[in-house]
């Protein structure tokens, strides 16, 4: 199948599975790359503790932050599905920093993240991507704002109608009524970005190298790996990512390494246009688009 038949055939499938999917695979030794709607600017939902990891690692290099010192934190005291560790302790806890570091990134925890954002606030982790040249992403709240949506407003049995609210009340140039879904608003960044920030982490570019190591070990030791990972996972490969999920968003950035030295950045962001909390089924359809835009690539 050639290019344009390939991008037809998954943007088709995409759709007849109820998603709009922004993606984009590139080969990070080539540069060579295939994607669909990869400049479009989605809400970033989990995504941004990558930055934020990367912003806090650059402040414990240049000696501004001590990654041994321990702070105090909060305990979330969630109950409702989805949000992990301290987010759902019932009581305060001292953990130090670096280990705020692996909470936030590797289980995806918001109270740990917000922990680090203290530290580092949203407009100070903007301005070190900026510095380091990674342009594309916004980094305007802390992830607090992810665990008070709609679906937190509703019981169990009426899931649906937050997701069908985060569906159908956006606005044709990405505004939204729910202010986490709105891009003036939230934080933000596109496929093509994210890819970026993943080059910048795994080949030489303005980030220190202690920096980048240390990152990409965090998001090797990724724990949430039921989206693309049982695609990208075997024996002979290396699945490093971060997923993203708010609402009707469902996003995972990564990096697959080959025993044979080639590796490819990859992001798929997507939105789902079904009114349901748990849908396997569409997991499994990105994980499908990114290997076949990444197997294409690789016949490349």
């Amino acid at each position: 199948m050639n290019t344009e038949a390939l991008l037809r055939d998954l943007r088709a499938r995409l759709s007849d599975g109820g998603l709009h999917g922004c993606l984009l695979v590139r080969d990070l030794h080539t540069g060579e790359e295939l994607g669909i709607e990869p400049d479009t600017q989605l809400p970033s939902a989990s995504l941004v503790k990558v930055p934020l990891a990367l912003a806090t690692a650059e402040r414990i290099r240049r000696g501004e932050v001590d990654g041994a010192t321990t702070v105090e934190v909060r305990p979330g005291r969630i109950t409702t599905p989805g949000p992990t560790g301290l987010s759902r302790f019932r009581h305060p806890a001292r953990i130090a920093i670096d280990d705020l570091l692996y909470l936030s990134t590797c289980l995806s925890d918001g109270t740990a993240a917000d922990a680090l954002f203290d530290l580092t606030p949203p407009a100070h982790v903007t301005d070190i991507l900026h510095g380091l040249d990674l342009r594309g992403i916004t980094v305007r709240h802390r992830t607090r704002e992810l665990s008070d949506t709609p679906v937190e407003r509703f019981d169990a049995a009426q899931a649906h109608l937050a997701h069908a609210l985060a569906i159908e009340a956006g606005t044709g140039g990405r505004g939204h009524r729910v202010p986490q879904l709105d891009t003036t608003r939230a934080n933000t960044g596109s496929a093509r970005a994210w890819v970026d920030l993943l080059q910048a982490l795994w080949t030489p570019s303005a980030i220190h190298p202690d920096v980048a190591e240390r990152v990409r070990g965090l998001l090797a030791h990724n724990v949430l790996r039921h989206r693309l990972a049982p695609d990208f996972s075997s024996d002979a490969t290396t699945w490093s990512s971060k997923t993203g999920t708010l609402l009707n968003l469902r996003h995972e950035i990564g990096v697959v390494e080959h025993s044979d030295g080639q590796s490819f950045a990859i992001a798929v962001l997507t939105e789902s246009l079904v009114p349901a909390s748990v849908q396997p089924g569409a997991d499994a359809l990105m994980a499908q688009a990114a290997r076949s835009l990444r197997d294409h690539l690789r016949q490349l």
